[in-house]
């Protein structure tokens, strides 16, 4: 299996008073118009009047059938109550000189602080309520918000305070990822809110340039940092500010862009204003090391939510170790990046009757690319799976007994194990 990094913390900030425990590693208007004179207008032929009359015609037709070709198209390409980042590749794009002002002025009205209240009752009856504060980001019009599972975790009521101030206390909880720091809202009553653009995950490459946008300290809403990403891919263990929980986080995207105690759940930025992650966690006992959830993980149960009012999370049904040089030699694999489906001495690897069962996936099989995307450097299979809703067929390229085979699969509903090893 992978190694797990060091202990990190999640970044929510907390107002309330208490003693915090030392970290070990907290990751830590209308012109007038101007009538002109008349002129004596010359005699129509009425056969220019009707040529011109069939010309408007045709190109009204012309018109009409490419706005509903591109509508076609874009159905079926992706739910349209989304702003999908899939035109180019924002990626490969850099920021210039004043293009961090113009990406933060774009992505910022879309960013909106989460405020919740936690009534808790203490061993003599006493009740006391706390207040904490985080990052969240407008997905849809019509008022979905994702943000951390951690950010609202517990909460009693939850506000979303919008960049221009603007505050809504109807909100409702829709779901969790069961494998991810990730949680969806619902802001009740509104049709015209600003959105985030959602780029692919897939692509990005350290080095490349990243702005963080979140509720630094849970005081200085939409603060913005400058970085980079550091790495791909990373595996850690994320603890609660109070260390009363933790969660094991795996494929993650490390950065230097600053993020603080109130950041998390905002978007980690590419040059081109598309929201590639999800700012999770940092570290206190070095400098420039924070975390972010690749977005495409979330995408799948996003469509999901929006189009069949669901929360369900698409899965295949293994269990797998993400493949890395060390475990390709203990494992003795013709491969160094990839998922190993491999039996522990509890339960098999392919999950009986499950959707990797019914397409043919066995024991010791080796999943190699998910929909021709490579498993590793573009993602773990968890986060490609993430991209998909219960119900869609992909194709698996495996190795088996040494030959690469394809195979389709159609997802089904996650569920629930709480078995250690890596669950897709």
């Amino acid at each position: 299996m992978s190694k797990t990094a060091k202990t990190v913390n999640h970044e929510t900030s907390s107002h309330a008073t208490k003693t915090e425990k030392p970290n070990k590693f907290k990751l830590k208007s209308a012109s007038k118009s101007h009538v002109a004179p008349a002129t004596e207008k010359p005699a129509r032929s009425d056969a220019g009047f009707k040529i011109t009359i069939v010309t408007l015609m045709i190109l009204s037709f012309c018109a009409a059938g490419a706005g509903l070709g591109l509508s076609i198209v874009n159905y079926l390409r992706d739910d349209d109550t989304i702003l999908w980042g899939y035109d180019s590749d924002g990626n490969s794009a850099n920021f210039t000189e004043g293009s961090i002002a113009e990406v933060a002025a774009q992505v910022s009205p879309g960013v909106v602080s989460i405020v919740t209240e936690t009534r808790t009752t203490g061993w003599f009856g006493q009740s006391s309520t706390q207040t904490s504060a985080g990052t969240g980001m407008i997905v849809t019009q019509d008022g979905y918000v994702l943000t951390n599972k951690h950010v609202v975790d517990g909460s009693n009521t939850i506000k979303v305070v919008l960049d221009s101030g603007e505050t809504y206390d109807k909100v409702k909880l829709i779901g969790t990822d069961p494998l991810n720091d990730v949680a969806f809202l619902k802001i009740d009553g509104v049709d015209d809110l600003p959105i985030v653009k959602l780029g692919d995950s897939k692509t990005i490459h350290a080095g490349q340039q990243v702005i963080a946008i979140g509720n630094a300290l849970g005081q200085y809403q939409n603060t913005i940092t400058q970085g980079i990403i550091s790495g791909t891919g990373r595996s850690l263990t994320a603890y609660s500010s109070d260390y009363s929980s933790s969660e094991n986080l795996s494929d993650m995207i490390q950065t230097d862009a600053a993020i603080n105690s109130g950041n998390s759940g905002g978007p980690l930025v590419n040059a081109a204003g598309e929201v590639i992650g999800i700012n999770t966690a940092t570290t206190s006992e070095a400098d420039g090391i924070g975390f972010a959830i690749p977005i495409s993980s979330v995408k799948g149960m996003l469509k999901n939510i929006i189009n069949n009012g669901s929360a369900s999370r698409a899965y295949i049904g293994v269990y797998y170790i993400n493949i890395t040089p060390d475990v390709a030699v203990t494992y003795d694999l013709p491969v160094t990046s990839g998922a190993y489906l491999i039996s522990s001495s509890q339960n098999a690897s392919v999950i009986a009757n499950g959707p990797g069962d019914k397409a043919g996936l066995k024991d010791k099989d080796i999943i190699t690319k998910v929909n021709g995307v490579p498993v590793g450097k573009a993602g773990s299979v968890s986060t490609l799976i993430g991209e998909h809703a219960p119900g869609e067929t992909i194709q698996l390229t495996i190795i088996r007994d040494g030959k690469e085979q394809n195979l389709k699969l159609t997802l089904e509903n996650y569920q629930v194990d709480n078995r250690k090893t890596t669950q897709s």
